[in-house]
């Protein structure tokens, strides 16, 4: 009966990912789950997420307890029916190191040139119309690592680091929607793809937007995550801090801006950040493109009255606790477009609350399951 058993596991999530806190379990033994259902939260050196059952059945055990730090493989816990024989299947459980499993699941990076930038892609997935996910403005391809391994079991999915930002250059050939929307399109073509399901966050749900506008019929949908472009109030202290900081704590005091519960922010992303603004050219590459989309401390790119005349399916997402970009803003596309308000995010739905941004995106763009 061992073989109807489910083994839960340390996920691995992103491209570094190596191991995992155990934060609290949010299920008990002996409980009922569904797949989807949320089991325990696990910090990562980045940010603290949910991590989600992957089968129905009963939590018939719970092998690693609150505050363990496990690597990525380990066994969690175990699902499955009441009368299967627990014991025999963790004493048979082998862990799949964190280096075999990246090889076998993890995303492909690579650099390409593209509208005279070099740019970081990591791909992942195929077949399909690809998902393209466009991250915002001080991040990088790895703020959508507990989205693109789960979309991409159904299909491509392309990130890519925005010039700037990233592996990418950082040297600009522009910073307006129509330089950086181009760098998107020419990334694409590169690629070959001629249409795609475009996702895009903050910076990059207006660049998104404005791939959109401007290349009519490259769009197959578009996915905007509290995105710039549909109001003119924006919290420029945000801005204006991840600017000027220079230190772990102003840094750290950014970067809580960014979601609604503070205690998610991870010590290595504030470290993550102090490095990449230490490259150099990153500084001008950052003002630029701040003095382009948020000048005079308001949005300045207007994209709402253009999005609701695109003639293709659009959907915003956004969470209510957003300190950056108010959550209001999505009404402009109200009744345009399919708008999903959660009320458990702040800034950053798609990492705060993964798991549902993953199911709404995926019913929306119609991936099977």
């Amino acid at each position: 009966m061992s073989a109807d058993l489910v083994a839960v596991t340390m996920p691995r999530w992103g491209l570094t990912m190596t191991e995992g806190k155990v934060v609290g379990w949010l299920k008990a033994e002996g409980d009922a789950v569904e797949a989807g259902d949320e089991l325990l939260e696990i910090e990562t050196s980045k940010i603290t997420s949910v991590s989600e059952a992957t089968a129905s059945g009963v939590l018939r055990r719970i092998v690693a307890k609150d505050g363990m730090t496990l690597p990525v493989g380990a066994l969690l816990a175990v699902i499955g029916p009441a009368e299967a024989e627990v014991d025999a299947f963790i004493g048979g459980f082998e862990v799949i190191a964190a280096e075999e499993e990246a090889e076998d699941t993890g995303p492909v990076l690579r650099e390409i040139e593209a509208g005279g930038q070099r740019i970081r892609v990591a791909e992942a997935g195929e077949g399909g119309v690809p998902v393209v996910l466009i991250h915002g403005f001080g991040a990088d391809l790895g703020s959508w690592m507990f989205n693109q391994p789960v979309l991409a079991q159904k299909r491509r999915v392309i990130a890519l680091d925005l010039p700037g930002h990233g592996a990418s250059g950082k040297e600009l050939g522009g910073a307006d929607d129509a330089a950086l929307s181009g760098v998107v399109v020419a990334v694409l073509a590169e690629l070959g793809v001629s249409r795609a399901h475009l996702v895009g966050h903050s910076l990059g749900g207006g660049i998104a937007a404005a791939v959109a506008i401007r290349h009519p019929g490259l769009a197959a949908s578009l996915t905007l995550i509290a995105p710039v472009g549909l109001g003119a109030e924006i919290n420029v202290g945000f801005i204006d801090g991840f600017l000027r900081a220079q230190r772990r704590k102003e840094v750290a005091e950014v970067l809580t801006l960014l979601v609604r519960d503070p205690e998610l922010i991870g010590r290595s992303m504030v470290e993550d950040v102090l490095r990449f603004k230490r490259l150099d050219n990153v500084g001008e590459a950052l003002a630029a493109i701040a003095a382009a989309w948020f000048a005079d401390g308001r949005q300045t790119v207007a994209l709402g009255e253009a999005i609701s005349g695109l003639g293709i399916p659009v959907q915003v997402i956004w969470g209510a606790h957003d300190r950056i970009i108010p959550a209001a803003q999505a009404e402009t596309l109200r009744g345009q477009a399919t708008v999903n308000v959660l009320g458990l995010s702040g800034h950053v739905p798609h990492m705060e609350q993964s798991g549902e941004v993953n199911r709404l995106i995926e019913r929306f763009i119609g991936l099977p399951g």
